[in-house]
């Protein structure tokens, strides 16, 4: 799974960063409060050749697009005339962030780099992204990820009736309400209003402590769930394991791991059942590939978390591939989104990832 070395004689001329912020169809509702709008970060690598990569970031708040914008930009200085090898121009990045770590908003900036190039050496070779690593594009079950928020039972019960007809196999519901009768209402409310076939996923979003977790997982064990997602703060994986050895429920988390690494770690403290991977956070494509294995070496089904357009591509080459999480934040600003079919999404034919910008949008949306 290494790029080909067509890629390896093509050198990278430039990379640009246009910060927008798009609105999105349905409000991301939690416990800690709501978000309602995308600030992203649309990153295009070009080379030398003609041939060119792009990526997007999702800042979750427009104040770290000007930072995420820096990065990026200084990131892509250091690489311009460099030849269009993505595992090396990443290895090269990470060399710079050796004392100061690459975690946070630096990690986000390298991943876009990495997908950029990836994206670039893909498109050289004339392939689809999961052609170029190796496998090919194919159906992908996706689950909507920015479903029901934390809201009241009945409003809950009318969301999931109304999203049932959009065709997902499965929705996700996120709790944290100030009383777990309420979660538990809710649960019960969704469950009803939903077709038997729908799975029913649910996402404390990081809001409770561990002996909360307990209590609140097994008064959910018997409700039906596909998973609980992150119930407890994402990098306390032995929290995590305690929450997961005590529940039959399966616990699902990963969105927030940063690096191989600290999957790694993750993966031996058997922090949960499930594992989900966010090709931002964890180091783009190569990050990913890393992560792919060492969920396909812990028995672990690997889902995804956010940016299905090369999610899509990545899951069709992961070994213990689950569900794709299908978020469309940035379809406002692009020219050919993907779309849902049968419950899956298959990743396009054409050349690389497939995103091309909608320049219309972008520069409507431009946030100078």
């Amino acid at each position: 799974m290494t790029a080909s070395p067509g890629s390896a004689e093509l050198s990278v001329a430039r990379v640009t960063a246009i910060p927008v912020v798009v609105p999105m169809k349905r409000a991301v509702r939690t416990a800690s409060g709501a978000i309602t709008e995308a600030p992203l970060l649309l990153v295009d690598l070009t080379t030398k050749e003609g041939a060119a990569g792009r990526a997007y970031l999702f800042g979750f708040q427009k104040f770290t697009l000007k930072p995420l914008r820096d990065l990026v930009l200084a990131f892509g200085a250091m690489i311009e005339g460099d030849a269009l090898a993505p595992r090396a121009l990443a290895e090269k990045l990470r060399a710079r962030t050796t004392l100061f770590g690459s975690r946070g908003l630096v990690g986000m900036a390298l991943s876009a780099i990495d997908m950029a190039a990836w994206d670039a050496a893909a498109r050289a070779a004339g392939l689809p992204l999961a052609c170029f690593l190796g496998g090919t594009p194919k159906p992908v079950p996706a689950y909507l990820g920015n479903g029901i928020g934390v809201v009241p039972a009945a409003e809950a019960a009318r969301e999931a009736e109304a999203l049932a007809k959009l065709g997902f196999r499965a929705i996700k519901l996120r709790l944290g309400h100030a009383r777990l009768e309420d979660d538990i209402a809710a649960v019960k409310a969704v469950r009803k209003a939903l077709p038997a076939e729908v799975v029913l996923m649910t996402d404390y979003n990081q809001g409770l402590g561990v002996a909360e977790a307990i209590r609140r997982g097994r008064a959910l064990d018997g409700e039906g769930l596909y998973w609980i997602e992150e119930p407890v703060r994402a990098d306390d994986f032995a929290g995590a394991a305690a929450v997961t050895a005590a529940l039959a429920t399966p616990i699902q988390l990963g969105e927030n791991i940063a690096s191989p690494f600290e999957l790694e770690r993750a993966l031996a403290t058997h922090a949960s059942d499930y594992i989900m991977l966010d090709a931002q956070m964890l180091g783009g494509v190569t990050g990913w590939l890393s992560g792919m294995a060492l969920a396909a070496s812990a028995g672990l089904a690997c889902s995804s978390h956010l940016f299905q357009e090369y999610s899509a591509h990545l899951l069709a080459v992961t070994p213990t591939a689950g569900w794709l999480e299908y978020f469309d934040i940035a379809d406002p600003v692009l020219n050919d989104p993907l779309a849902l079919k049968d419950g899956a999404i298959t990743a396009p034919e054409r050349p690389g990832s497939g995103i091309d910008w909608d320049d219309a949008a972008v520069a409507r949306y431009r946030l100078d």
